[in-house]
């Protein structure tokens, strides 16, 4: 979830979703355009995406990152970006699409089970507060934007199972909405807390060793119910680690 100013808004088109607003969508197999979608994609995942798929797909994060991922530096931005490297195929399709569809579905990213509605975040410099933005914006080739079922955002996010993935996407958004301008100290995200950032953010596996199996809970005081959780709950952890960053990485 990125955050999105007016401009951003009037350039992406699209129509604002309120929260009684309704769309028609509807996605089936006998469409023409089925998986069309699934192609060619610059599909950046979030954090939440990558605890998912690596654990569909049985294997550590370490692996999916190198396996699936580039890491990129967007220009502007601070913190870098992890997007889904397509199949080498000419269709660059999805590396998880299958003949019947997506091979990873129950746990497909959060662009992906959001579709055909984009979700992002307002923010009112003068007094801080930041509002969600939904939007309506399926491509010209979706037939599905012709069907006659009709959704809210929230049914439509509820049918998806989709309720988890908007609420991480949005800690996430806040999460880099607070990083200072320099939060590497003259670093960048190659050095020491850098490294450290990204591996609390999209190494999980790697990040519960680090509090588990090092020095960690010696140097920093959890409660014990808190410890209890972090051990096997991927989402705790990871608005654990986000908040670690924040707070001690960076500082």
């Amino acid at each position: 979830m990125k955050e999105i100013s007016r401009d951003d808004l009037d350039e992406r088109g699209g129509r604002i979703l309120k929260q009684n607003d309704t769309f028609c969508f509807e996605c089936r197999p006998d469409l023409d355009c089925f998986n069309l979608c699934c192609r060619n994609l610059n599909l950046y995942l979030y954090p939440y995406d990558v605890i998912r798929l690596r654990k569909n797909l049985g294997i550590s994060s370490s692996e999916f990152i190198e396996r699936h991922t580039g890491v990129v530096l967007r220009p502007g931005e601070v913190f870098p970006s992890v997007l889904l490297e397509m199949a080498e195929n000419a269709e660059k399709t999805c590396p998880f699409l299958l003949e019947k569809g997506c091979g990873v579905y129950p746990d497909r990213p959060w662009a992906c089970r959001s579709f055909p509605t984009e979700h992002g975040m307002d923010y009112d410099e003068k007094n801080g507060k930041a509002s969600r933005v939904d939007l309506f914006r399926p491509p010209e080739f979706c037939l599905g934007r012709h069907e006659k079922k009709e959704w809210t955002v929230k049914r439509w996010l509820t049918n998806q199972n989709a309720l988890i993935y908007y609420e991480m996407t949005g800690v996430w958004a806040d999460f880099l909405r607070r990083l200072p301008k320099d939060p590497w100290r003259g670093e960048g995200p190659g050095g020491r807390r850098g490294r450290m950032a990204f591996m609390a953010a999209y190494n999980i596996d790697e990040f519960r060793s680090f509090v588990f199996a090092s020095s960690f809970l010696k140097r920093f005081d959890i409660p014990n119910a808190l410890k209890k959780k972090l051990k096997t709950d991927d989402a705790a952890l990871l608005k654990f680690g986000l908040e670690w960053i924040l707070k001690h990485v960076i500082l």
